[in-house]
C-alpha cells in the first residue's frame, strides 16, 4: 500500500484553523493552553547551531533537514496546538508514525467509500466499536490520514476512562481528541472538523467473542443531536477484523472491579501468556465509510425531538450493520 502521507506534515492544520475553534459556553475538561509561550531567544540560537552541526556532519537529505527542523521546533517550543491541546506536527510524525505498521503490515487494512467523507467540510463519522482495546477507533484514523486525498485528521470523541489514564489521556489529546460530550462535538463540527464516535463504547469494545458482528445498543443519540445541531452529514462506518484480534472468551468481573475497569478480558492467550497474551492476532482488516446521511434538511429544534433522534440513529445503526455482513461475505477469511 502506497504511502500517501503528506510531505509536511505542518500543513495539516494551520492556525488560522485553530483558531476558529472558540466560543464554547457549555461545561468541558480542563484543557492545555492553545499555544506555547515564545521561544527563548538564546536557547533557539543553541538549538539552530546543534542542528547546523549535525547537517555538516552528513546529515543533508530532504528528510533528514526536515526531521532537524521538527526536532528544533520541539526543543524550543516553537510549534501551535489549538485549545483542545491537539499537536498535528506530534500526530503525524510520532503517533500516527508508531501505527503505520500494524495498519500496514500486520492488519493489512483496506479502505473503501473514502469519497463519502468530504474534503473540506464537516462530517460526522460513526463506527461499529469492538476489539477489546479501542485499536479500531485508532486504524480508522490512520486510515482517513493516509488513505484520503485530503489527509483529514479525525477528531474522536472519548470516554471518561480515556483521559483520566496517566499518559493515554495526554496522548489522546495531542492527538486531537476530547471528551464525548454535546458542547465539544458541537464545537469540533461547528468548526468543520471530521468527529468520530462510536456509539456502542465499552458494550461493543468489551462483548464476547460470540456476539461478534453484532451491534450492540446505541446509548442515547446524542451523536445524532450534535450533527442535527450543526447540519453535518453523518458517515456510517463499518470495520471488520477488530473482532479476532483479542477473542475476548470470558470477564474476570471481580479483577475489573478492583482495577475499576469496566471489564477484565479473558482470551486464548491473556492472561495465560502475560505480556505475550497481549499481542494482538494479525486478523485481515476491511473499513468501509457508507453513504452519509444528510441533516441539514430537518427543520429547526430537530434536535430536541426524541423521536427523530431515535429514528434517525436507528438508520444509521442499521446502515452499518448491513454493511458489517456485506463485508463479512466480501472478505475471504477471518486472517486471509
Amino acid at each position: 500500500m502506497p504511502d500517501t502521507r503528506p510531505e509536511d506534515a505542518s500543513n495539516a492544520l494551520s492556525p488560522s484553523k485553530a483558531a476558529r475553534l472558540v466560543g464554547n459556553t457549555g461545561p468541558q475538561p480542563v484543557r492545555p493552553a492553545a499555544v506555547p509561550a515564545r521561544p527563548d531567544p538564546r536557547r533557539l540560537a543553541a538549538v539552530s547551531d546543534d542542528v547546523g552541526v549535525l547537517v555538516d556532519a552528513g546529515l543533508e537529505s530532504a528528510e533528514d533537514e526536515s526531521l532537524l527542523e521538527f526536532v528544533r521546533r520541539r526543543l524550543t517550543g516553537d510549534y501551535a496546538v489549538d485549545d483542545f491541546g491537539f499537536d498535528p506536527e506530534l500526530t503525524d510524525r510520532v503517533l500516527l508514525a508508531a501505527l503505520r505498521p500494524l495498519y500496514r503490515s500486520w492488519f493489512r487494512v483496506e479502505v473503501t467509500g473514502l469519497e463519502n467523507v468530504p474534503s473540506d467540510a464537516a462530517a460526522l463519522v460513526v463506527a461499529n466499536h469492538s476489539g477489546v482495546i479501542a485499536i479500531d477507533a485508532m486504524m480508522t484514523q490512520v486510515a482517513l490520514h493516509d488513505e484520503h486525498p485530503a489527509h483529514r485528521h479525525l477528531r474522536m470523541l472519548g470516554a471518561n476512562l480515556v483521559f483520566s489514564t496517566p499518559f493515554l489521556g495526554e496522548a489522546a489529546r495531542k492527538a486531537g481528541h476530547t471528551l464525548a460530550c454535546h458542547p465539544d462535538a458541537e464545537r469540533l463540527l461547528g468548526a468543520g472538523e471530521v468527529v468520530g464516535v462510536w456509539p456502542e463504547g465499552f458494550k461493543g469494545v468489551g462483548k464476547p467473542f460470540s456476539q461478534r458482528y453484532k451491534l450492540q445498543r446505541f446509548g442515547r443519540g446524542g451523536f445524532v443531536a450534535a450533527a442535527l445541531r450543526t447540519g453535518a452529514p453523518i458517515v456510517p462506518t463499518a470495520i471488520v477484523g477488530a473482532e479476532e484480534i483479542y477473542p475476548m472468551v470470558g470477564n474476570a468481573k471481580t479483577v475489573a472491579r478492583i482495577l475499576g475497569l469496566p471489564y477484565f478480558p479473558i482470551t486464548p492467550l491473556f492472561p495465560w501468556l502475560g505480556p505475550l497474551g497481549m499481542v494482538p492476532l494479525p486478523s485481515k482488516w476491511l473499513i468501509h465509510f457508507g453513504e452519509p446521511i444528510p441533516t441539514d434538511g430537518f427543520p429547526e429544534g430537530a434536535a430536541d425531538d426524541p423521536m427523530v433522534v431515535f429514528n434517525l440513529t436507528d438508520q444509521v445503526r442499521e446502515q452499518i450493520q448491513h454493511s458489517l455482513y456485506r463485508l463479512l461475505v466480501k472478505r475471504p477469511s477471518a486472517f486471509g
